[in-house]
């Protein structure tokens, strides 16, 4: 199908991109910005006259519950990313069975060509069964799709082990995708430790989990050569250690969850289960630290870190309720609303959820066709959002999907009007 959209403002954070003109589809592929190609003509005219032309979003992490066995709960999730305006999504192995078998990684994605609507990036297992113990056949998992190797949110006690998958890792060039978080001092924490959590009487995570990890990395790294990207950064302490990593010419990149550029350990208020994310929340100078990371281009990329938990999760005790909240379709509105309140041009705050978590996605696996921009002859991926249209976030989202979260209630800018895959359109808001 041939698209023609109209006068929208079309912002491509990879060229630096942001006006007012128009955008032609052909084949799947960006025809052409500005004038219409020779000969072009649209079966399809798009209006966008005062809306938001955007690159797919990239969002380097998102939990789909349990899509190696469910079809139904797959496409759910995916309609919910399409909502968002997301349209390449990096999945951690932390799913239910673990990717850490090449058979399960076919089947994830033979299920996902079916449905054949977001494209989806796995991750492998570096052990078998996130248990830290047995390096898992990196190889046969990257043949099989994955796009890299990493732990999901589970430490790896053994540092020997973590030592002997980097050497793996870095013989074949392989990039590891580790959240920095000692297992020792994070075991029993389920909140940030501090005055917050000593009144609650939460048992809690000190900052120097975090950065503890993080010189057992950077000291691997040197030994190994072997390519980092940090998960989920959450402290000062830890922002400040990559900075001077990157200062290094460290061969490492990083992300930061969209919750922790909003959220401090005090919005639990009286133990408000939705606020248990794993990093946990840390305090204002934490949140600061990340606003100016990300700033100075410390912090590569925003993700949402979406992870599906249902009612009944999070209607427990603190400590025993289901860590994790939804975030898909909150991953633009809230990159804008930072971007609002700390005065980032849009360019810049979106090259955090296209262009750069492209690059950090493209160094991992060469082979993932290019995205997250809208040069001409790339794939169609593409978002447009009406700017002007604030919405509430309700506890169920308009694509069906759980919504446990942290910003229930809350209003958010711009809302997503429809979502471009290779050039089909998918994902259509009803009037």
């Amino acid at each position: 199908m041939k698209l023609h959209i109209t006068q929208g403002r079309i912002i491509d954070p990879a060229a630096g991109l942001d006006a007012v003109t128009d955008l032609f589809v052909a084949d799947g592929k960006v025809a052409a910005i500005g004038p219409a190609p020779a000969g072009f003509k649209a079966d399809r005219v798009i209006d966008a006259t005062g809306k938001l032309v955007l690159p797919g979003l990239i969002d380097l992490a998102a939990r789909l519950r349990k899509p190696v066995e469910y079809r139904a709960t797959l496409e759910v999730e995916m309609q919910a990313a399409l909502a968002g305006g997301v349209t390449s999504v990096i999945l951690p192995p932390d799913t239910d069975p673990t990717l850490d078998e090449p058979g399960l990684v076919e089947m994830l994605k033979d299920r996902a060509r079916q449905l054949d609507q977001v494209n989806l990036y796995p991750l492998g297992a570096m052990t078998v069964g996130l248990g830290g113990k047995v390096i898992t056949e990196m190889a046969e998992l990257t043949e099989a799709g994955c796009v890299g190797l990493s732990q999901a949110d589970v430490p790896v006690e053994d540092t020997t082990v973590l030592l002997r998958a980097m050497q793996y890792a870095r013989t074949f060039d392989y990039v590891l995708w580790l959240q920095p978080n000692d297992p020792w001092l994070s075991r029993d924490g389920v909140a940030a430790s501090g005055a917050y959590a000593a009144r609650l009487g939460l048992p809690g995570v000190p900052a120097q989990s975090e950065s503890i990890a993080l010189h057992t990395l950077f000291e691997l790294h040197r030994a190994t050569g072997a390519r980092l990207h940090l998960c989920r950064l959450a402290t000062a302490g830890g922002v400040e250690l990559v900075r001077r990593a990157k200062r290094e010419g460290l061969g490492v990149t990083c992300d930061v969850s969209v919750n922790h550029l909003h959220l401090t350990d005090v919005d639990i208020g009286y133990y408000d289960s939705n606020f248990r994310l794993n990093p946990p929340l840390y305090g204002q100078r934490d949140r600061d630290a990340i606003l100016a990371g990300l700033a100075d281009g410390t912090i590569d990329a925003i993700c949402s870190d979406h992870t599906p938990v249902s009612r009944d999760g999070k209607m427990l005790p603190f400590a025993e309720a289901q860590v994790g909240a939804a975030g898909l379709e909150l991953l633009l509105p809230l990159t804008l609303l930072w971007a609002a309140r700390a005065g980032i041009p849009l360019v810049q705050a979106l090259a955090h959820i296209t262009s750069a978590p492209a690059r950090i996605l493209g160094a991992s696996c060469p082979s993932v066709p290019a995205c997250g921009s809208l040069a001409v002859g790339v794939p169609a991926d593409l978002c447009i959002v009406d700017p002007q249209a604030s919405w509430m976030v309700a506890a169920r989202s308009p694509a069906g999907q759980n919504q446990q979260t942290p910003f229930i209630g809350i209003e958010m800018p711009a809302s997503v009007i429809a979502t471009l895959v290779r050039g089909r359109v998918l994902w259509e808001q009803v009037a």
